[in-house]
Parts: structure tokens; C-alpha cells; sequence
């Protein structure tokens, strides 16, 4: 997703998966730095979308429409039962590490240069949030994250987000299976790719999120580090909890409600879809605050496992 100053979504389904890309010529200078880091000198949006971190939620731009919600399912579906047979082992919820790399884009004033700290911090959250530990009523959903390296950029471009598909097919680190979080400063929460993105554009999968957003940051209501929680969400491949609104097939998950758009704060009860159940208005991937978030369901774990196995695993 996208959490943001405004809202859009981006995906891709197996039908669509074409992306547009373009680069913006821009510089990098590498820098001396920390003996565990390296430093450096000196939009086509892919993924699943932004949310606002101010102000009014715009429309998701870049939608996932039934059409390819279906396609992306009987894919992911071949994909599994082919997987499945291959190995002759049923998917199931296994404990995963994941390898987790932090790309800070600085200016070059040298702000959103965020801590180490902090970025431990972040990690710890993911941790955290992915480990069921914020909500009895939260699932475990067997991934835990490890910090694998942190690098660092100095150049203006590259701190707003511009030049996006340049700089992160640049300073992506790992294979499918490595969380790359680049730390921005822009009208964005949030940004973030699928798992079914991978095969098309590996080198700008990943997550960006917008560095006041980290555990003490400067954006109120959202400054408790789950807006990477929600963004690496969509990159599990969970889709909002609204996705295609009040309908039976909603987000694809049976024990997250259906609702018909993303929420504003923490309204405890609201109801806005006639199907059965209030809205999952504490779960990571609606568009609460930080505070009102405390849970993923045993449902949107499974679908985590699923889409892991046949993407990313």
C-alpha cells in the first residue's frame, strides 16, 4: 500500500504485470561512513499503492480491479498446486527469516538521516507486529526480519522519492526473499510492491516508506513504525482490508470483514458493509492510526505463507 499525504494503490496481476519505467539521470557520490553501513552522495510508482499521512485519503491510482484479482489468484494457484507436486509437501505456516536491508536517502544537508537506532527500532516493530505480540486476538504469522545491512545516500532526488525506478534498481540488495526498505521523505506514507511484481521487475521490489514515519517520528498518528508493517503487508501479498469494497470476495482473506473503504483514526464499531461483521478497523492493513493497529488474522498469515511459497520462497 501506499500510506500517504494521499492515497493511491498500485498491483499487477498475471495478466497485467507490465510496469512503467523510466529513469531520471541523477548522482551519487559514495562517502566514507560507519564500519557496518556504507554512505553516499546526491513517478512511476509501482506496487501496492500509498496512503496519506496527512489530510484528506485520495483514491488508490493504480487499483486492482476483479478482473485481476481473479487472475492473480488462479495464478498463485498454479503456481502452488504445480509446487505442490513438484515437491509432493502441502504449504504450511513455517517459521521464515527475512533478510531485511535499509537504504536512508538523505539530502544533502544531511536530513533524513535517521539513526541506527531507530532503524533498530523498526525492525524491532516488524518483529513485533508480524509476531502476533500487540493483540491476543493477533496471529503469529511465522516471519521475523533480521537487519542485514543498512546503507546511506546523499542526494535530493533520491530523498522525495524522484527518480524512484533508478535509485532502487541501483541500491536494491538480495533475492526475492530480501526486504528492502529505502527511507524517504515525501507526499507519501507508504509505498510498496508485490510478491507477483518480483519476476518482471526484481530490481525495484521492496518497500518505501516515508522516514518520519518510524518509531518517534514527526508525523502525528503515524509514528509508531506500522506504516512499514502495512507496506511490507502488501509485499507478503495482502491486499487493504477494503480491497473491492462491500463484496464477498473483498480482500481475499475469509476472516477479515468486508468493508467498503479504508478507515480514518480508530472508529471503534464503525459497520460500513451490510455483509456480516464490523470493520477490521485494528488490523495492519486498514488505514487506522498506529495506535488503533494491533493485529494480523490467522487468514491473511496463511495467504503470507501461500504467496511467500510461490513467490518469493
Amino acid at each position: 500500500m501506499t500510506r500517504l499525504r494521499r492515497v493511491s494503490f498500485a498491483a499487477f496481476s498475471s495478466v497485467a504485470l507490465s510496469v512503467g519505467l523510466f529513469a531520471v539521470p541523477a548522482q551519487a557520490m559514495q562517502v566514507q561512513g560507519e564500519t557496518a553501513e556504507t554512505e553516499c552522495l546526491e513517478p512511476a510508482s509501482v506496487g501496492a499503492g500509498a496512503r496519506s499521512a496527512v489530510g484528506e485519503r485520495k483514491a488508490d491510482h493504480r487499483d486492482v480491479s476483479p478482473r485481476q484479482q481473479r487472475a492473480i489468484e488462479l495464478r498463485t494457484e498454479r503456481i502452488l498446486a504445480r509446487s505442490s507436486q513438484t515437491s509432493g509437501v502441502e504449504t504450511t505456516d513455517l517459521a521464515t527469516t527475512v533478510p531485511v536491508y535499509v537504504h536512508v536517502m538523505m539530502d544533502k544537508a544531511g536530513n533524513g538521516n535517521v539513526t541506527r537506532e531507530r532503524i533498530n527500532q523498526q525492525v524491532t516493530v516488524l518483529n513485533a507486529t508480524f509476531g502476533g505480540q500487540e493483540s491476543t486476538a493477533a496471529s503469529n504469522t511465522g516471519f521475523t526480519f533480521t537487519l542485514k545491512g543498512v546503507d546511506r545516500y546523499r542526494n535530493n532526488i533520491w530523498h522525495q522519492d524522484g527518480s524512484s525506478t533508478r535509485y532502487r534498481s541501483r541500491t536494491r540488495l538480495g533475492g526475492a526473499d530480501a526486504l528492502n526498505i529505502w527511507l524517504v521523505d515525501f507526499d507519501y506514507l507508504g509505498i510498496a510492491t508485490f510478491p507477483w511484481d518480483y519476476a518482471r521487475s526484481p530490481k525495484i521490489d521492496g518497500i518505501r516508506v516515508n522516514v518520519n514515519s518510524l518509531p518517534g517520528g514527526s508525523i502525528a498518528n503515524y509514528n509508531r513504525g506500522e506504516t512499514a508493517t502495512h507496506e511490507a503487508g502488501h509485499w507478503f501479498g495482502l491486499y487493504h482490508t477494503f480491497q473491492g469494497g462491500c463484496t464477498t470476495t473483498n480482500d481475499s482473506v475469509s476472516d477479515t470483514p468486508a468493508q467498503s473503504s479504508g478507515s480514518e483514526g480508530c472508529p471503534e464499531g464503525r459497520d460500513s458493509c451490510t455483509l456480516p461483521g464490523t470493520d477490521p478497523i485494528h488490523n495492519y492493513m486498514d488505514y487506522s492510526y498506529d495506535t488503533c493497529y494491533n493485529q494480523f488474522t490467522a487468514g491473511q498469515s496463511s495467504r503470507a505463507d501461500q504467496m511467500w511459497t510461490a513467490y518469493r520462497a
